[in-house]
């Protein structure tokens, strides 16, 4: 039975992994085995500019914060090593990041994940990473409109050149 000291940690370590499950909009969990120090660094800083978290955490811990979490399924792909990338505000650029980095690492897996609080496998976080970024989407919704308003102009000044002529 480990000390007071010990399972107070242990306590605090399941209550901060559950609120983060429960704030994040979306929840990535990887298999890092085999890959080395200066990869995860770069994963943690490519991850960081995408406003994420990236932990490490212990399969035991994670499982208790996602039973709080109400998200008893995840237990199922808590085997070997985990890492946990938390994003509170992106769906596409976590998912980006870490399918960018695992496609080229025969190391490192997606094991799947939580999105809006419901579990999703590998496969939908891959769709997910194979979107547009959100930066690319209002592009095009801005180069859509655009062409719409420019087309409803020719089409206006053409109709005003045919009511003068009639006139």
């Amino acid at each position: 039975m480990p000390n007071a000291k010990v399972l107070a940690q242990k306590q605090n370590d399941v209550a901060a992994l559950k609120e983060k499950f429960e704030k994040s909009k979306l929840v990535i969990l990887t298999d890092y085995r085999g890959i080395n120090v200066a990869d995860i660094t770069k994963i943690r800083a490519d991850l960081r500019n995408a406003n994420c978290e990236y932990q490490v955490a212990k399969n035991s811990t994670l499982k208790f914060a996602a039973k709080e979490a109400n998200l008893e399924g995840l237990t199922e792909i808590l085997e070997g090593p985990t890492a946990v990338t938390f994003s509170y505000e992106d769906y596409v650029e976590p998912a980006k990041v870490l399918y960018n980095y695992a496609k080229d690492s025969e190391f490192y897996k997606i094991k799947g994940g939580v999105m809006d609080g419901k579990i999703i496998s590998v496969d939908e976080v891959l769709k997910l990473a194979k979107l547009p970024s959100r930066e690319m989407l209002l592009t095009q919704l801005a180069t859509a409109l655009l062409a719409n308003i420019r087309n409803l102009a020719v089409v206006l000044d053409q109709t005003r050149e045919k009511l003068e002529e009639n006139a």
